[in-house]
């Protein structure tokens, strides 16, 4: 490790004092549409195409387009009739709303809701606890009850979350083999871009989304098409109602929203139903065992305490979780992205 005269202090803290303005710019970018326009475009356009197309002022358009090409998210070319811009492939692909991989839903839900909670992040680490009553006026005793306040931030929320599945889903689902487990229990499915990832790698499977009622409804209204007859829909609230036996159950991000209690009851809940022989699969980003990183993890505990009653944890506290409420041959699969894998089985 090298020593304190090799660190760039100043650099650093400026990084660290620009990252929100970073995040800013990109998210400002996508919601006025700059990337879209220059995809559909085909060719690079001027700034004053640029701004009269999306109805913005050439002030404040000039200043958005420099700053995205200092992060790589646009290229300019000087020509004799004046500077013109176009996406890099980055934001091509993440970027805009028609990609298969587009992250625009859940970076609009991040600019709309979760920065708004992460205003208040002092009052947080002081009281312990979310702060949406402070962000949006609403009670914060119900999380996803001011998550799902409105359809329209239902809808964010949900979609958000498809996207994340729509880089990650494959990682996740092939960390183990899963191709024994046939009948596939999807909790809190949201969206149901994973079950639809899991029914497309695993042929043999059927997968139902459990989820409450308001969400299923969007998610057969707005994210799984009718013709798609091996995933079926399951109303509830888990923690509430009960839960149909099966070969496998995933909890995708779920575990992360709740204090280490009511995890239990939810997975010893799990354990009562799933058959002989089953198990269940954890989907979360982990924590090293020292709490050391990575970086990423440790943001997102932050903000499961800004928004959420959980945290993030590390492997052996999932183990830990998952033994005590009955399950055996714990296994764990880091896959070098964003989120990882843990299998029990009954």
């Amino acid at each position: 490790m090298g020593s304190t005269e090799d660190l760039d202090y100043p650099q650093i803290i400026l990084q660290y004092n620009n990252g929100f303005l970073v995040s800013k710019v990109m998210f400002t970018a996508c919601e006025l549409g700059v990337f879209d326009l220059l995809l559909e475009s085909g060719d690079p356009l001027s700034l004053d195409v640029i701004a009269a197309r999306l109805g913005t002022s050439t002030t404040g358009m000039e200043r958005l387009l420099d700053a995205c090409v200092g992060l790589k998210l646009l290229s300019v070319e000087l020509t004799q009739k004046g500077a013109l811009y176009r996406n890099t492939e980055i934001s091509n692909i993440y970027l805009t709303k028609s990609s298969p991989k587009s992250q625009y839903h859940i970076m609009m839900y991040y600019s709309n809701t979760v920065y708004l909670c992460w205003h208040y992040l002092t009052d947080a680490v002081r009281e312990g606890r979310n702060q949406y009553e402070r962000a949006f006026g609403v009670s914060s005793k119900d999380p996803f009850g001011a998550m799902y306040r409105s359809e329209e931030e239902m809808l964010k929320f949900l979609a958000g979350q498809n996207s994340i599945w729509g880089i990650c889903g494959k990682d996740v689902l092939t960390a183990f083999d899963l191709s024994s487990f046939t009948w596939i229990y999807d909790l809190g499915g949201g969206g149901g871009a994973l079950a639809r990832e899991c029914v497309s790698l695993y042929p043999n499977c059927t997968v139902t989304i459990y989820d409450l009622p308001k969400v299923v409804q969007v998610a057969k209204d707005r994210f799984i098409p009718p013709e798609e007859q091996r995933i079926a829909f399951h109303e509830g609230d888990f923690f509430k109602d009960s839960i149909p036996e099966a070969d496998l159950y995933i909890l995708s991000k779920i575990l992360h929203d709740w204090d280490d209690d009511k995890c239990g009851q939810l997975l010893a809940k799990v354990h009562q139903a799933c058959r002989p022989g089953g198990g269940v699969l954890l989907v979360e980003s982990l924590l090293k065992e020292d709490r050391s990183g990575p970086v990423e993890t440790q943001l997102y505990s932050m903000n499961m305490l800004v928004q959420t009653e959980g945290k993030e944890r590390t492997p052996a506290e999932y183990s830990k979780l998952l033994v005590a409420a009955g399950f055996r041959e714990v296994q764990v699969k880091r896959t070098g992205k964003l989120y990882d894998a843990v299998l029990g089985r009954k």
